[in-house]
């Protein structure tokens, strides 16, 4: 049941991710002409026989080579689950991937495969800012196992960023990490100069990785892979689940690579459940229309939000006129600007709290990529983990706000965003200003 039925193609056409998500490596004979794959709610499988037992063990845990045209059978849903095999056949489609994994969790796929692939006295360079959540693994959880963390900020040039990678000592670099955009920033990193960076600094015996977490554009408006990145991360939980209803993670790669990967999930049973596995399925049916739907809302929002008078500035992919090396990386890059607006309200936390507490429709909570709109404060939230001068020098403010734009109707959102500017009311220096 684990063999990929190749229905990729039509009269030698190949069918573009969105039509194969419907039905891509499922075939309803297997489950008496169900349309849609069944949950796969078991813990374990039975074998025809011991010999068949064996041979998948075997495969398991590497004893031997695979013969040609064979794959490892269902054992143990720790190892393998139809569930998510079929799952992870669908995720590959989107950025090109030789084979992927699901996760309980975006930061179980960041931890397993940055655990899988680094060991004690490696050193990862590591752009920021990042998800907090990362930033706590990187600096602190990783140091537990003699692996140091060393971030580059926004503002390092290319010629700085070589130089930081240069004053490592010999053989001890072993991974780039890139989050890009950037959260909550929209900050994006060059993610073919760390490449080249990376291949700069590997070898056959010591390769450098370039592992890029893309849950901010997710796999439609991005892919790292086609530009040098040996393993693209996701949490799962945002745009590829898209309804705010399940906790999940994926993590794409070269076979090889995601081997290591695997192996490591499988002792630290860090895998998806099979109902979670389902969810994401039937979400990703609808990945791109709801991305491509909530990126064409985000965009009118940012440019009503930009000419606000009780905005600062805004941080939008489409807003970067202020930096050509920015918009450079976005024409190379980007597909979309996507669905993430971050803005700087005019004042400070005061100001903030008090917008974020007006809200009506657009709900104050954490997490992104739903189709619901959601706001929350980085500083004091998602990233307060982080100390505030090192926020000041990611570029996160206490003035910040990032929001997370879904599916509802785009004017909608703009008349409770009116609504909440409308009750912090304009600072003294815009009255000053419009007065004179």
């Amino acid at each position: 049941m684990t063999n990929r039925q190749d229905h990729a193609h039509i009269n030698g056409q190949p069918l573009h991710p969105e039509s194969l998500m419907m039905s891509y490596g499922y075939t309803p004979a297997w489950s008496e002409g169900a349309i849609k794959p069944p949950i796969f709610q078991t813990s374990t499988f039975v074998f025809k026989n011991a010999e068949e037992g064996k041979a998948f063990f075997e495969l398991a845990y590497g004893l031997r080579q695979a013969n040609p045209d064979e794959e490892m059978g269902l054992i143990y849903s720790r190892l393998n689950n139809p569930s998510l095999e079929i799952l992870e056949h669908r995720l590959t489609l989107w950025d090109g991937a030789e084979e992927a994994a699901s996760f309980a969790s975006g930061m179980a796929a960041i931890s397993t495969t940055l655990l899988a692939l680094l060991q004690p006295g490696d050193v990862v360079l590591h752009s920021e800012p990042v998800y907090g959540g990362s930033d706590f693994f990187l600096k602190n959880v990783l140091r537990k196992f003699g692996i140091e963390a060393q971030g580059f900020l926004p503002t390092a040039t290319p010629q700085e960023l070589e130089a930081q990678a240069a004053a490592i000592a010999p053989g001890r670099l072993a991974m780039i990490f890139v989050e890009t955009p950037a959260n909550p920033t929209n900050h994006l990193v060059d993610l073919e100069a760390c490449a080249a960076l990376a291949r700069k600094y590997g070898s056959p015996d010591k390769p450098v990785r370039l592992v890029v977490d893309n849950t901010f554009l997710g796999p439609v408006f991005q892919h790292p892979l086609k530009h040098g990145a040996d393993v693209v991360l996701y949490s799962a939980t945002k745009f590829l689940g898209g309804h705010s209803d399940l906790i999940a993670g994926a993590a794409l790669s070269s076979k090889s690579l995601m081997k290591e990967i695997k192996a490591m999930r499988t002792f630290m049973g860090t895998m998806c459940d099979p109902n979670t596995g389902w969810m994401l399925m039937r979400s990703l049916e609808t990945l791109k229309l709801r991305m491509e739907r909530a990126a064409t809302s985000a965009q009118v929002i940012a440019d009503w939000l930009r000419a606000h008078p009780l905005v600062a500035r805004t941080y939008y992919l489409t807003h970067l006129e202020h930096c050509p090396a920015q918009q450079d990386i976005y024409r190379r890059h980007c597909l979309s600007p996507g669905s993430m607006i971050s803005f700087d309200i005019r004042g400070g936390e005061a100001e903030a709290f008090r917008f974020l507490n007006a809200l009506k429709l657009i709900k104050l909570a954490v997490s992104l990529g739903g189709t619901e709109s959601l706001a929350e404060h980085p500083a004091t939230m998602t990233h307060s983990d982080i100390t505030p001068a090192d926020q000041l020098e990611m570029g996160i403010t206490s003035q910040m706000i990032r929001l997370s734009i879904g599916v509802e109707d785009p004017q909608d959102l703009m008349l409770d965003l009116s609504q909440a500017f409308a009750a912090v009311g304009l600072p003294k220096e815009v009255r000053v200003a419009e007065l004179a």
